[in-house]
């Protein structure tokens, strides 16, 4: 019988293990999850849905229903239409083909050897004490083999059915959640009680690897699962662009509205003055009575007509451009890492622009900054430190290491890893003289840790590490001696000097990043029982015996040196057990590690109680090395006015951090103060901040409910500031948040040690909260997470600690050093290119849609339009669509070489100079101007015009045309003058715009249309009697000139007077010499 119950949070399972098996087959085979958003049958109407919860295409629809109306319909329906459909056919396909590329279609199977379909409990497996290797790339992106190992009391089952049969037993359990690393169980197995927790577990998702079979028990399965619980909904980034857009789309809506209103009150008095005067050949439409009711309709009718000033296609447009710009990040072979074959990837399509207004950097150090393999470089024992001499010259980290000096010679172990180098040879003799404080340090080493062996061949070791610290500690063990052999739940066997020795594990006291420390209880084969502890030196050294304060005070001095070379460390300490108290205490353990309730707080408990007392052996220390570039990355980005904050969990040192102070040595000079801050002395770097009359004290003591912001300060000198985590935690506290922000500010250089994941985002979040600027968090790990979702935009380096940053993050790539040509190039581009396209669209549809409004003053206020009505379908979907996408999609200001050695071209994106609402004012304004040349201009051109044959031209198809064919010529231009570099797609789009706008002109105008659609195409010879007259293409040529020549003229005295960073730097380019040097350089190449 199989009982689920949900009992006080608590899953209870009941079971014979076969029947479920049975039942799981048969009758609950309907396991498959389906993660996508959209199915055969409901695509259509829940992405109708979605679409139309956009304002433009809800109005557009809206737009459409008014067209039905006879009353107040003024165009043909198809003008409204055929552009709806075909931007919601094109975002359709978009968001279909997004929803295939991420949907999980996970289909139940019984094949271990494929993937695990179900939440297991591990029973039994075919590997030696029921060991089962996994992968868990889908569930936390890591690829490297973690293990997990069955209970003793049912990995004796072994594949034995008849026993599985006869196992009878209860499990209780947590409700399901979405925590991938915990689990709380207990399973009640003739009457005893064993505690269950995650490395008992195979959880949906994960991969068996080197494992022939595998027995578990189905705990959760289908929605239940930790994979599907954690498929919850991530939060939508959206830039500021896409914010200030939506603010003038609704600025455009009042616009519209303001416009028809004028005309509509234009109609009601002309009909009131005029109309009723031209009732015989002009009578009201049926049920009009009145000229206010007229005006009404007219209302209703230019908001037909002047739809276009709405632009439908921005949005499918915007889509399109930042798609192009992501595949570019992609497709960059200069962000390609041939070691591990990892090319630069953008995650997310809408975050592109955001790139080129980044103002702060939040940086992970270990594995981000540095490469993540870890070396075993010094050590303290017993107060004497081992290892390579180092110093730091100029900033730099310079490593004394003669020639002459050889690595020490491991021969004498047939165990030892043979890419392991020390050159220390004093630790080698000691462990030689078997020196018993140089013993027990290695002894701890290769004790306490969570490694696995594995040994393919003989004396070939590979350690399965899950942390790469425990790996290399693991390894200088191995090489010194004491080499870890292999491990089961019961025992660690170790090879001593030559020796083989098999202790017993009595305990692990697990490693969390509240108790930063790990321990073992192990008994020795002589009988000793002992605990081995190792972690953060902050942490061990107020659990240490009072006897060890000499000791410490020694192990400190080489703790200090040690860190401020940049290295890591780590504190390693024992103590003897004795008997009696032992047992009684893993009696207590045992009743609190099959706690159903507060099963984590008793364990931290009982661990507090034991880990006292300890006894130091010394200190670690491993060398993390920089990757390639960062200090030249750093550099370059700081002069791009980029500020780098490294977060990083690594302890603050003697020096403040030295190798993190090194890499923006840059920034310092002579004069140059480093503070180390508890409290932060905001007073002595801005000495007027505490002053009543300092304005932003003033803005923050007013009571409002728009959000504070600290205008950007300056100090009165140079400053960094390197915290720890233990101050940042009360800096974080009530008023104490603002005077930290403000101080980090001020500062050149901001380091934050010893940090936690949430501390990190917190720190994000601050900054969000008071700073108008755009967030960058890159990082490598999991506990980069919380902080690369926080911040605007999430980089991961895919390095030695798994994909889980990658997974959460929006860009990734391996190596820090693309960072700069991530932001620099291709950020830079797609914010230029992005600006360009919105003022060149609301240019183009105010140019466009304004024409209408001056014609209603001359046509009675009727809703009469100017155009065709298929030239009004056809411009903003063939005539300028291509070759705006073009100019969004190729054009350069200066290209990518130049945007690196000039990183100042990067600050106009920060101040968001290139869009906002003043340059948005200005397109308004000089659509206006534009759409008053573009009617006056032809007006006056047409009136009382007689053609060279005598005949009358002043006829509304022949000034409607004039007038279209002046618009589109115009608007070309005008995106001629916009684009800087010039390609052929360039060129063929706007030739090939204007091309196939002549072409269509003519074909639709031409005799045999009108024969065949004489209702669709009544301006039949219109093209070839208009276009064939001189004083026509003057008209053109005039309107063309009025309209470009202020913008010419504008743009040229802004060059000369108040130019651009990218105005200076392509002036530096064509100068003689500087053209002479380029051209060498290509030769050279």
């Amino acid at each position: 019988t199989v009982k689920n119950t949900v009992e006080m949070g608590c899953a209870v399972i009941l079971f014979p293990v076969l029947p479920i098996l049975f039942i799981f087959l048969f009758f609950l085979q309907n396991n498959s999850i389906k993660t996508s958003k959209y199915n055969f049958f409901t695509f259509l109407p829940l992405n109708l849905f979605e679409q139309f919860q956009r304002i433009a295409n809800a109005y557009f629809l809206f737009l459409l229903i008014l067209q039905l109306i006879p009353q107040i319909s003024s165009l043909a329906w198809f003008t409204t239409v055929v552009p709806l459909v075909l931007v919601l056919a094109v975002s359709g396909v978009k968001d279909a083909i997004d929803d295939f590329v991420r949907s999980i279609l996970l289909t139940c199977t019984l094949d271990l050897s494929v993937c695990v379909q179900a939440d297991l409990l591990l029973l039994s497996s075919s590997e030696p004490h029921s060991l089962t290797y996994i992968e868990t790339a889908e569930l936390d992106g890591e690829t490297n083999l973690k293990v997990k190992q069955a209970l003793t009391v049912t990995a004796e089952l072994g594949e034995d059915l008849q026993k599985l049969t006869e196992f009878n037993g209860e499990v209780k359990c947590e409700a399901p959640n979405n925590k991938l690393d915990k689990f709380t169980g207990t399973l009640t197995l003739r009457g005893e009680k064993y505690a269950l927790d995650n490395e008992k577990m195979l959880l949906r998702g994960c991969t068996i690897r080197n494992t022939e079979w595998c027995f578990g028990l189905v705990i959760y399965a289908g929605p239940d699962t930790k994979l599907m619980q954690n498929s919850g909904k991530t939060t939508f980034k959206r830039t500021s662009i896409d914010r200030l857009m939506n603010v003038l789309v609704l600025v455009i809506f009042a616009f519209l509205a303001l416009m028809c209103l004028i005309l509509a009150i234009g109609n009601g008095i002309w009909e009131y003055d005029k109309g009723y005067y031209f009732q015989v050949y002009l009578p009201w439409a049926e049920g009009v009575n009145s000229a206010s009711y007229s005006g009404f309709l007219m209302f209703w009718s230019y908001v037909i007509i002047l739809n276009t000033v709405v632009p439908i296609s921005l949005y499918v447009s915007v889509e399109i451009i930042r798609l192009g710009n992501s595949f570019y990040i992609d497709w960059d072979r200069k962000m390609y890492y041939p070691l591990n074959d990892t090319p630069a990837q953008a995650r997310t399509t809408t975050l592109n622009e955001e790139l080129g207004q980044i103002k702060y950097i939040f940086s992970d150090k270990t594995g981000t900054l540095t490469q993540n393999i870890m070396c075993f470089n010094k050590c303290s024992i017993n107060g004497k430190s081992y290892g390579m001499l180092s110093t730091l010259t100029n900033g730099k980290m310079m490593m004394k290491i003669p020639l002459l000096i050889p690595k020490v010679d491991f021969s004498y172990n047939q165990l030892a890893d043979p890419k392991f180098a020390f050159y220390d040879h004093s630790l080698v003799e000691a462990v030689k003289l078997s020196d018993v404080p140089t013993h027990r340090f290695f002894r701890l080493l290769s004790l306490c840790h969570t490694v696995m062996p594995e040994e393919k061949k003989e004396g070939n070791l590979v350690y399965q590490a899950q942390s790469p610290d425990e790996g290399a500690l693991v390894t200088a063990a191995r090489n010194f001696g004491f080499v870890f052999r292999a491990r089961t739940p019961e025992t660690i066997t170790i090879v001593e000097m030559g020796e083989t020795k098999i202790y017993k594990l009595l305990a692990i006291l697990d490693f969390n990043n509240v108790r930063k420390r790990m321990s073992v209880i192990v008994r020795s084969p002589e009988g000793d029982l002992t605990l081995y502890c190792k972690g953060a030196d902050t942490i061990l050294y107020e659990l240490l015996h009072s006897s060890c304060d000499t000791l410490k005070e020694e192990t400190t001095e080489h703790l200090n040196e040690f860190a401020g070379e940049g290295l890591r460390t780590l504190v390693v300490a024992y103590k003897n057990l004795d008997e009696d108290y032992f047992q009684e205490w893993i009696r207590r353990h045992h009743e609190a590690s099959t706690a159903l309730e507060g099963r984590e707080d008793k364990l931290s408990e009982l661990y507090e109680e034991i880990e006292k007392d300890l006894m130091l052996l010394g200190a670690t220390a491993i060398e993390d090395k920089l990757q390639d570039g960062v200090p030249q990355t750093i550099e370059t980005l700081a002069k791009a006015n980029i500020k780098i904050w490294v977060l990083t969990g690594d302890k603050q040192g003697k020096a403040a951090t030295a190798l993190d102070v090194s890499l923006f040595s840059h920034q310092w000079d002579g004069s140059a103060k480093i503070h180390v801050l508890i409290l932060p002395p905001l007073k002595t770097m801005k000495p007027d901040s505490f002053l009543d009359s300092d304005e932003i004290n003033i803005q923050f003591e007013k009571s409002s409910k728009k959000p504070k912001i600290i205008p950007d300060e300056q100090a009165n000198g140079v400053y960094g500031l390197v915290i720890t985590g233990h101050s940042l935690a009360y800096a974080l506290e009530g008023n104490l948040e603002l005077e930290l922000v403000r101080t980090a500010c001020l500062c050149k250089v901001v380091i934050c040690c010893r940090v936690t994941p949430l501390q990190k985002a917190q720190v994000v979040e601050l900054v969000k909260k008071y700073k108008k600027a755009v967030t960058l968090a890159i990082g490598d790990g999991a506990n980069d997470v919380s902080m690369i979702k926080t911040a605007h935009i999430g980089v991961g380096i895919s390095g030695q600690e798994g994909m889980q940053a990658v997974l959460s993050s929006d860009f990734s790539f391996a190596q820090f050093r693309y960072l700069q040509r991530l932001l620099l190039v291709h950020g830079r581009w797609s914010y230029i290119r992005m600006c360009k396209f919105l003022k060149y669209f609301f240019y183009k549809n105010f140019a466009f849609t304004l024409v209408h409004f001056w014609y209603g003053f001359f046509s009675g206020f009727s809703a009469q339009t100017v155009y065709d009505e298929w030239f009004i379908t056809l411009y903003n979907l063939v005539y300028t669509s291509l070759p705006v996408l073009g100019m969004s999609l190729f054009d350069q200001d200066v290209d990518d070489r130049w945007s690196m050695l000039f990183p100042q071209l990067y600050v106009p994106g920060q101040q968001n100079l290139y869009f906002n609402k003043t340059v948005f004012v200005k397109c308004m304004l000089q659509g206006i101007y534009s759409s008053l040349i573009l009617f006056f201009i032809p007006y006056g051109a047409m009136y009382n015009t007689m053609r060279s044959d005598g005949k009358a031209i002043a006829d509304y198809q022949s000034f409607a045309l004039m007038a279209q064919t002046c618009l589109l010529i115009v608007v070309s231009v005008q995106i001629g003058l916009d684009t800087s570099y010039w390609t052929v797609v360039n060129q063929f789009f706007i030739w090939g715009s204007l091309s196939v706008y002549f072409a269509i002109t003519f074909t639709m105008y031409s005799d045999g249309m009108y024969l065949i659609f004489t209702a669709s195409f009544p301006f039949i010879g219109t093209a070839r009697n208009t276009l064939s007259q001189p004083n026509v293409w003057l008209a053109i040529f005039l309107s063309i000139t009025l309209c470009v020549l202020p913008v010419v003229g504008f743009r040229f005295l802004k060059a000369q007077l108040k130019p651009t960073p990218s105005d200076k730097v392509r002036r530096y380019l064509i100068k003689p010499e500087i053209l002479r040097m380029c051209l060498l350089g290509i030769f050279l190449l």
